[in-house]
Formats: C-alpha cells, structure tokens, sequence
C-alpha cells in the first residue's frame, strides 16, 4: 500500500514540475497581440514618454504635441 502512496506522490511531482515548466514558457512567449513593439522617446518639455510615431521631431529634440515643441 505504501507502495502505491510513494509511486503516485513521485507521479504528481513529475507532472507538477513538466506542467509548471510549460507555463513558465507560455508567459515568456505571451505579447499583446496587434500591436508591433514600438520605440519610447521622450519629450523635451514635460518629460513625458510616448510613442517614436506619435511624437513630432523639432531642432533635433522629440516633443509629445506642437504646443510643447512650440513652448520649448
């Protein structure tokens, strides 16, 4: 009987760790979908990050909006 017990506890271990890894893999590999990664730059204003595409590029310097470029 204790037999049994100890060969099923060594069961549920392996399984656990087998499952346990194959989780871990799936949150590595896991990205938010439709949306490429994408360059942070950050205004030279108020400081506030945004991104590369939506930032507008003035005397070398990125700003997050025209008023900002305008007021630096």
């Amino acid at each position: 009987m204790i037999k049994y017990l100890v060969l099923l506890a060594v069961i549920a271990v392996i399984v656990w760790m087998v499952t346990g890894k194959a989780r871990a893999a799936a949150r590595r590999d896991r990205r938010p979908a439709g949306r490429p990664v994408e360059d942070m730059v950050r205004c030279a204003h108020c400081g506030v990050f945004l991104p590369k595409a939506e930032s507008v590029e003035a005397r070398g310097a990125r700003f997050c909006s025209r008023e900002h470029e305008r007021l630096h």
